[in-house]
């Protein structure tokens, strides 16, 4: 991955990793114990409350930067909503408590609970829109894929610097009607197609490791917050990718300018949405590629698999945890 310099005055305490595996930790249990219940809304709220819980209890000054939506949208994680003892360094924060809300509810692979932690100010406040984006992971040329280019230039030019022919890369893309035509671009240079149904975060950390999850590149629309949650990952990892917000209508446009949006049709590169020294967790709720999901043993003991990671080191830790005291997770 390029090297990354970040001034001593940008570098978070070390400590603070593990306490996000903490906190992803507690969300994806308490959200796994609603797995297959069919109850979207439940399960999110477990992982929201408990995923709060334990912010609050972190020696830091939060602001959540990316959230469960706006004040009035959301009576927790809202944008802007201060975390932490307020007796620590002043950080942006950035959840999802339940990525694949759908794939929980139905016990389906893939359903994670994320998030992320920067120098305070130095996180993108990205409306709740859809954006743009195209990622690939580290060990490319810059400059290898075109957020402008179509479909077929970006696996062609992926493919060159991979060394390879275009039969061999495999695209992963959401399975939304509104990429069709992006589906069938990318079919038609000989590439393959891998559809996903929700959770688009680990989609892009997908394209991080293709040996392991045989995903070379990310192409299509989702949702801003978890653009700027993926690109916290890659900022950690190495790789490339370009956003750009999809502002269709006046009071979008109107929304992202009371957050900071200047220039509506901006490219964002890794850097502009996330700068500075970065940390990153999941914590697998249900069994997908890239985690396993929380496990309930007859032993009484509850086991989590959790990726985090530190962009000023480029340190990417796996843990697998077993939990024995069982009251700190809140179970009913």
């Amino acid at each position: 991955m390029a090297e990354v310099t970040i001034k001593p005055d940008q570098l978070l305490e070390r400590i603070l990793t593990l306490e996000l595996v903490r906190v992803t930790e507690r969300a994806a249990v308490a959200s796994a114990s609603l797995r297959g219940r069919g109850d979207e809304k439940a399960a999110d709220k477990a992982a929201v409350d408990a995923m709060r819980r334990e912010l609050n209890r972190l020696p830091i000054a939060g602001r959540i930067v990316i959230g469960e939506g706006e004040r009035d949208e959301a009576p927790m994680l809202f944008i802007g909503e201060e975390l932490g003892t307020g007796k620590g360094p002043a950080v942006d924060i950035a959840v999802d408590p339940l990525e694949g809300t759908t794939l929980c509810a139905k016990n389906m692979p893939g359903s994670i609970a994320v998030m992320a932690m920067a120098e305070g100010g130095t996180m993108l406040y990205a409306p709740d829109v859809y954006m743009d984006k195209i990622a690939i992971g580290p060990g490319y040329p810059k400059g290898t894929i075109d957020i402008d280019a179509s479909v077929a230039d970006n696996i062609h030019s992926l493919a060159k610097a991979k060394g390879v022919k275009p039969h061999e890369i495999t695209t992963l893309i959401l399975d939304r009607p509104r990429h069709a035509a992006i589906i069938e671009a990318a079919r038609s240079t000989g590439a393959s197609v891998q559809l996903i149904t929700d959770g688009d975060v680990a989609g892009v950390i997908h394209t991080t490791d293709p040996d392991e999850t045989g995903v070379d590149i990310y192409i299509g629309t989702g949702g801003a917050p978890e653009g700027v949650l993926a690109a916290a990952a890659l900022r950690c990892i190495g790789g490339e990718m370009y956003t750009r917000l999809i502002l269709d209508t006046e009071e979008k446009r109107e929304r992202a300018k009371k957050m900071g949006v200047s220039d509506p049709k901006k490219i964002y590169t890794i850097h502009d949405m996330v700068q500075g020294d970065c940390l990153f967790a999941a914590t697998g709720v249900t069994t997908g590629n890239l985690l396993k999901g929380v496990k309930y043993r007859r032993d009484d003991i509850v086991t989590t698999h959790t990726v985090v990671m530190r962009s000023a080191t480029g340190t990417v830790r796996w843990i697998e945890a077993e939990h024995r005291n069982l009251a700190k997770f809140h179970l009913g």
